[in-house]
């Protein structure tokens, strides 16, 4: 039956506007941890470490997110590995972030001028100690607006997970159309809320860069 676009469908988007938020702080926080491993991975001493997290970059990268989602939804399925549809796409975009994120901060990390190593280095601390005390406080000042500005992607980028069923924002402006045939309306509203979350954190990306653009000129 068809009903008309109200109050009732604006909030069902809403509420699944909370799925595509979930799935943003997962991915973040699930994919930032190992993005931070990949990162010091990647500036490790030892060549191996440094050449598996640059292959591991580099295919993740180099894969449409659409594919790892497939991947990790049907592919673990196929190998006897059943995933709810949440868990799936909280994985694959674990497995996105991570690699995006690993880039990011390795970047930061090698941005750090050398003189702070080297001054690190004579006052004879550990290399945990010169990443704890020197190197990572310094790095998470460069990194921080190229971060949000990845997490802005990110939000936007959850909008694949309607494939696998999962009802998060995109998802439900497409339930919604179905029952109202209301295309242009329902998908202004859900292109707004995007908008609302989207928004502001590209200007607090922009904000950050220009905040902290004195001290990666000097």
């Amino acid at each position: 039956m068809i009903r008309p676009f109200g109050f009732d469908e604006v909030l069902f988007l809403l509420q699944s506007t909370g799925w595509t938020v979930v799935l943003t702080i997962a991915a973040s926080t699930i994919g930032g941890a190992l993005g931070l491993c990949i990162a010091l991975a990647r500036v490790a001493a030892n060549p191996v470490m440094r050449e598996l997290a640059r292959a591991y970059i580099a295919i993740v990268q180099g894969i449409p997110v659409l594919m790892v989602l497939f991947l990790s939804y049907y592919g673990l399925s196929q190998a006897g590995l059943e995933l709810p549809p949440v868990v799936a796409a909280s994985m694959a975009l674990s497995v996105y972030s991570s690699a995006y994120l690993g880039d990011i901060w390795r970047g930061a990390i090698q941005s750090v001028p050398r003189q702070q190593w080297e001054a690190s280095a004579s006052l004879a601390l550990t290399k945990g100690q010169q990443y704890r005390h020197i190197i990572l406080p310094q790095s998470i000042k460069i990194a921080l607006p190229p971060t949000v500005g990845f997490l802005v992607q990110l939000v936007k980028n959850t909008s694949i997970v309607s494939i696998v069923s999962v009802v998060e924002l995109t998802r439900a402006g497409q339930l919604v159309n179905n029952v109202t045939f209301e295309p242009f309306r329902v998908f202004i509203v859900v292109a707004l809320i995007y908008l609302a979350i989207c928004y502001p954190m590209s200007r607090a990306s922009r904000r950050l860069e220009e905040k902290f653009r004195v001290y990666r000129d000097h």
